[in-house]
């Protein structure tokens, strides 16, 4: 007698099976966790606009310490401009540090620093303009008050 095997044909379509159950994108069994699909699109859409909005705020925070430090060193460079005027200006009197003098003009273009502020003359001129009024920092730079 000759034993011939009959071919098993699987009654499920191949389209509806796999070798791999776990690559699947959803349960393969009726016990198995449930798995949704999701929309992938949305997800990343979702994130997307979480990540550009948490770049722009911490570009606009960068952005604000940018410009004050541009401003610190618009000040620094004001006072380091007035600094060397009132040092090549004439001064009779040797300026302490933490008091207030005042940066003159005189007919002769020439910068005089005097202790004296410019509603203290009365009515004399003494100098052709009044350039501003300044204290002396700790640094040796002066500090611009008008």
């Amino acid at each position: 007698m000759a034993s011939t095997k009959k071919e098993f044909i699987n009654p499920i379509d191949k389209d509806k099976i796999t070798e791999n159950p776990g690559t699947l994108p959803y349960a393969h069994t009726v016990g198995g966790a449930v798995v949704k699909p999701t929309k992938q699109g949305l997800i990343r859409s979702k994130a997307l606009t979480a990540m550009q909005q948490q770049t722009e705020l911490q570009l606009a925070q960068i952005k604000k310490q940018i410009d004050l430090l541009a401003e610190q060193a618009k000040e620094i460079s004001e006072r380091r401009q007035i600094s060397e005027i009132i040092y090549s200006a004439r001064m009779g009197f040797k300026p302490e540090i933490g008091h207030t003098y005042h940066l003159y003009e005189n007919n002769k273009e020439e910068y005089v620093l005097s202790m004296i502020g410019p509603d203290e003359w009365g009515n004399s001129k003494a100098f052709k303009t009044f350039v501003t009024s300044v204290t002396l920092l700790a640094d040796h730079t002066w500090e611009i008050l008008k």
